[in-house]
C-alpha cells in the first residue's frame, strides 16, 4: 500500500516538478520507506513506497518496453497466478505491481477486468499519449482527480492538491450536509469544491488533460438469489474464505489481524489459524470505564481457542481528548464515523509489530449482518423499510438552511442496486456496498491505518468471496432474530464455544459520555466557530451538547468533527494540543 499522484499538463508541456514534490511530500506518511517519480513531456508521475512485497527491487514507478509507466497504490493478491501466464515475459521485479503492466501490453484498457484485489492504478501510454487511472471494484484503495488551467491532476489524498496549490480548499455544500446527516459523502463531488472520487470499479481514460471515457467493473454479481442446500452453503463459504485469507496472506513482512471477537474478525482467524503453522498477532480495543459494551473479554476467548498472540488496548477519555485533532488530521476527506478513533489507536500500536493487518469490513454488507437488514428480509412487506435515509441532525432545528438533498445519493444508490431480479434485501446489501463501505468504512480503515504505514487487508471484500455468498438465499443470510446465519453456522462448526450465535452488542465509542462531561464548555466552544455561526443556529447547537439524550449526543459528536475538520482541511490550520486546546 502506498501513495500516488501524478499531473498531466493540458498542452503537453512538461509538468512543474515542484508541484509534484509537493504532491510526492504530502503523501509521504503513505509511503515512508522511499519515493520515486517518472517525468516526461505530457506526464508527470509520483509514488511513495511502504514496501510489502519485493522490498529490495519493487521500487515505482514500473516501466515497460513498450513505452508504459506505472505507479500503484494497493496490492494485485493473484499476481503469482498471473506470472504464470505471462511466463515467457521478462519481469524486472516480483512485485505483484508489475503485472498490471503487462495486463494493459496485452489488454489496452480493459487490464483491469484481470485482476484481483485493492488498488488504485495510474498507466501512462507514451505510445497514445494516454493516461489510464483505475480503481478496484470495492473502492478499497482511494483516488481522487481535479481539473484546472494546470490540466489533469490525481492523487490518493485530496490534501495532495491543496499542498501543491492546484486547489484552494473550499467547503462543497451538498457533501457538506450529507455529512452532517450521514456521516459521510456519497457523490462523485467530496466536500471539497473542485475535488472528485474515481468512483469503486472506474476506468478513467485522460489525454491532453481531459477525461475522454469511463469503463466501469462492478463488485457484485447480478442476478437475484440462487437456491442452495446448507451444506453447499457452508461449503463455498469454507472455500471462498480459504481461498481468500489465503492470498490476503501474501506478503514478505509480518503481518496480524484487527480482532473485535464479532463473527466477520473471528472467521477470519479462524481461518487463518488454519493457514498458518505460527501465531497469528491480534489486537482488539476497549472503553473502560465506561458505560459502553466492552468485546474484549470475548475477542481474549477467541484469541486463546486459536492459539493467536494477543495485545489488548485502551481507549480512554484521556485519549479521546488528545487523540481527536491528531485523527482528525489524517480524515481529510471527511467521515464523523467516531470508529475512526479506535481504529487509528489500534494503527498505532500494531505498527510496532506488524506492516499488514487483517479486517473484517465488508462482513456485514457480503454476508447480511445489519440489524435493518432482518426487516427487509422478512415476508410481511409492511416490515420492509430501506435504510440510512434518517438523517443525525433532520428536524433538530439546528441548521439555518434544511433540504432533502442530503438523501439524493443514497436513493440514487437505492435505485442503481435495484437490478437484475435483485430481492429487496440483495439491493439493500448492494446499495450499501456502493455507498456506506466504500465512502465510510473503507475510508476510515485506509486513512487511520496510512497515518501510521500500515497495510489494511480486508478478505471478505473479495471477488471469490462475493461470487460464492452474495447470491445464497435471502434465508441464509438473515434468519429470525439473526443475521449473516451462514457464517455464524460456519464459525460454529469450527468452534462451538465461540458463541456464533450470541446476541450482537454493536461496536460502540463513548463519544456521547465524554462530551457530556464538558457540555457547557464544548457547547459554547463549538457555537462561537464562524463556520457553525454561517451554517448553524448557535443558540441550538448549546442546548443539543446539554441535552442527555441519545440522538442530541451523536448530534454533538458531528458538530465537533465538523469544526475540528473544517479548521484542519479547509482553514489549513495545524491542530496543536487536544481538542480544547484547538477550540480555544
Amino acid at each position: 500500500m502506498c501513495g500516488i499522484a501524478g499531473l498531466m499538463p493540458p498542452s503537453g508541456a512538461l509538468p512543474d516538478k515542484k508541484t509534484l514534490d509537493c504532491m510526492s511530500s504530502s503523501l509521504e506518511h503513505r509511503g515512508p520507506d522511499g519515493g520515486g517519480e517518472f517525468i516526461a513531456p505530457g506526464i508527470g508521475l509520483v509514488h511513495r513506497r511502504l514496501s510489502i512485497i519485493d522490498i529490495e527491487n519493487g521500487n515505482q514507478p514500473l516501466s515497460h518496453p513498450l513505452g508504459l509507466h506505472l505507479v500503484a497504490n494497493g496490492e494485485i493478491y493473484n499476481y503469482i497466478e498471473l506470472r504464470e501466464e505471462f511466463a515467457a515475459e521478462e519481469f524486472k521485479t516480483r512485485s505483484d505491481c508489475e503485472i498490471p503492466l503487462h495486463l494493459y501490453a496485452r489488454l489496452g484498457e480493459n487490464f483491469a477486468s484481470r485482476l484481483r484485489g485493492m488498488y488504485s492504478i495510474a498507466i501512462y501510454d507514451e505510445r497514445s499519449r494516454t493516461l489510464v487511472l483505475s480503481r478496484d471494484p470495492f473502492g478499497i484503495k482511494p483516488l481522487y482527480y481535479c481539473e484546472g488551467s494546470f490540466g489533469f491532476a490525481f492523487a490518493s489524498e485530496p490534501r495532495a492538491f491543496f499542498d501543491a496549490a492546484l486547489v484552494e480548499p473550499s467547503l462543497q455544500m451538498d457533501a457538506a450536509r450529507e455529512l452532517f446527516q450521514l456521516q459521510y459523502s456519497s457523490a462523485a463531488e467530496t466536500a471539497f469544491q473542485g475535488v472528485f472520487r474515481v468512483f469503486p470499479g472506474e476506468t478513467l481514460i485522460i489525454q491532453s488533460g481531459k477525461i475522454l471515457r469511463r469503463e466501469r467493473i462492478h463488485a457484485l454479481p447480478t442476478g437475484g438469489p440462487v437456491p442452495i442446500s446448507v451444506d453447499d452453503a457452508l461449503a463455498n463459504v469454507e472455500t471462498a474464505l480459504n481461498d481468500s485469507v489465503m492470498v490476503h496472506q501474501r506478503s514478505d513482512v509480518p503481518y496480524g489481524l484487527f480482532l473485535s471477537g464479532g463473527i466477520d474478525s473471528s472467521a477470519l482467524l479462524a481461518q487463518m489459524a488454519k493457514l498458518n503453522h505460527e501465531p497469528i498477532k491480534s489486537y482488539t480495543i476497549g472503553f473502560p470505564g465506561t458505560g459502553v459494551a466492552d468485546e474484549r473479554d470475548h475477542a481474549r476467548s477467541i484469541a486463546v481457542a486459536f492459539g493467536s498472540e494477543h495485545v489488548e488496548i485502551d481507549f480512554t477519555e484521556k485519549d479521546f481528548w488528545n487523540v481527536l485533532p491528531q485523527v482528525v488530521d489524517t480524515i481529510d476527506d471527511p467521515i464523523a464515523d467516531y470508529a475512526i478513533l479506535p481504529t487509528y489507536k489500534l494503527a498505532s500500536v500494531a505498527s510496532r509489530d506488524v506492516k499488514v493487518v487483517l479486517s473484517g469490513e465488508g462482513g456485514d454488507e457480503l454476508f447480511g449482518g445489519y440489524g435493518r437488514y432482518r426487516s427487509l428480509a422478512a415476508p410481511w412487506r409492511f416490515f420492509r423499510r430501506p435504510g440510512r435515509l434518517k438523517g443525525a441532525l433532520n428536524g433538530l432545528g439546528i441548521l439555518r438552511s434544511e433540504n432533502e438533498k442530503w438523501r439524493k445519493g443514497r436513493v440514487q444508490a437505492m435505485e442503481i442496486a435495484r437490478t437484475d431480479g435483485r430481492s429487496s434485501l440483495q439491493a439493500e446489501q448492494a446499495a450499501d456496498c456502493n455507498d456506506w463501505l466504500t465512502n465510510d468504512l473503507l475510508i476510515k480503515l485506509d486513512r487511520c491505518l496510512m497515518a501510521h504505514g500500515l497495510e489494511g487487508r480486508t478478505p471478505m471484500l473479495d471477488p471469490v468471496v462475493a461470487s460464492a455468498v452474495f447470491k445464497f438465499p435471502d434465508k441464509l443470510k438473515v434468519k429470525g432474530k439473526y443475521g449473516k446465519w451462514i457464517l455464524r453456522k460456519w464459525l460454529d462448526n469450527q468452534l462451538p464455544n465461540a458463541d456464533a450465535f450470541a446476541r450482537k452488542k454493536g461496536f460502540t465509542v463513548p463519544v456521547a459520555e465524554w462530551i457530556r462531561g464538558h457540555a457547557e464548555k464544548l457547547g459554547l466552544l463549538v457555537s462561537q466557530q464562524p463556520i457553525i455561526t454561517e451554517l448553524f443556529h448557535p443558540d441550538v447547537v448549546r442546548k443539543v451538547f446539554c441535552v442527555r439524550d441519545k440522538r442530541s449526543g451523536f448530534a454533538a459528536w458531528i458538530l465537533l468533527f465538523f469544526v475540528l475538520w473544517h479548521k484542519a482541511h479547509i482553514e489549513r490550520q495545524k491542530l496543536s494540543g487536544n481538542v480544547f486546546d484547538v477550540l480555544e
